[in-house]
């Protein structure tokens, strides 16, 4: 007689915004022990070395203006690894609750019989602001962080919801806005956010790959076609973008450790 093979477990781990040394010790130990590793395309090699050499790794894309996987694909895919018995973990950049699709993912698998677990990470705002030194929130100056995207599920620019950012005492973290900064920014003065707002657009946020890029709001498509980003940008909007400390070196990543018991 066969004995059942019990349906193994699917944890979707953030991974931070590059840097091994930025992963949370959860998902540290999360890569340590899978058999099964579904990683995004921007995860970095420091990152996908921690898996144990056994492990099968699958890159299920996920890199915008590029081909990749459809979600529908790496659903089944995860379905189907898990139903091996294997201790599945899906690898997502920055946090996978901020625009990683893991409420699609995690309702999938447990609408199948699968146990899931959410491990967070580091998002790429908070990652960008540490790295250069400014605030996201600060006292009389900006009392409220709003997060979001540029861009709509067919890839267009959002037309709507920029009322919301026009408070002066907004910073807005943007997402997915590298090649809209044009449009973002006449969306956002037109709702009326001053043409002179600092902004920061950092690329390759916590890596040692980051750079800094100083614009104004009205100013920022000029500033972004002029450096030339290849990497994925996070727009940092609003007065708080003024206390950057804008350096050339870059920070210096620990030493990592295994983790804890």
């Amino acid at each position: 007689m066969l004995r059942e093979l019990k349906t193994g477990r699917v944890r979707l781990v953030g991974a931070g915004p590059g840097a091994a040394d930025l992963l949370t010790v959860r998902a540290l130990r999360a890569i340590e022990g899978a058999q099964a590793l579904l990683y995004d395309a921007l995860i970095s090699d420091e990152v996908l070395a921690l898996a144990p050499a056994h492990c099968l790794k699958i890159q299920a894309g996920k890199r915008a203006g590029r081909a990749s996987m459809a979600q529908t694909t790496i659903n089944r895919l995860i379905l189907r690894l898990a139903r091996r018995g294997l201790e599945v973990v899906r690898l997502k950049g920055g946090d996978p609750s901020i625009f990683g699709r893991v409420g699609e993912e995690a309702e999938f698998l447990r609408a199948n019989g699968v146990d899931v677990e959410v491990i967070p990470g580091v998002t790429a705002a908070c990652a960008a602001a540490a790295q250069f030194g400014m605030p996201l929130t600060h006292r009389g100056e900006a009392r409220r962080l709003l997060i979001s995207t540029a861009r709509v599920a067919d890839g267009a620019v959002l037309e709507d919801g920029w009322q919301a950012a026009a408070d002066r005492e907004t910073t807005l973290a943007l997402y997915m806005g590298r090649d809209a900064a044009g449009a973002v920014a006449a969306q956002l003065i037109g709702h009326g956010r001053s043409r002179a707002t600092p902004v920061l657009a950092v690329e390759n946020a916590g890596s040692l790959a980051a750079r800094a890029i100083p614009a104004t709001l009205a100013g920022l498509a000029a500033a972004l076609a002029a450096a030339q980003p290849t990497g994925p940008v996070v727009l940092l909007i609003g007065d708080v973008a003024a206390r950057a400390q804008i350096v050339e070196a870059a920070p210096v990543p620990l030493p990592l450790r295994r983790a804890l018991p």
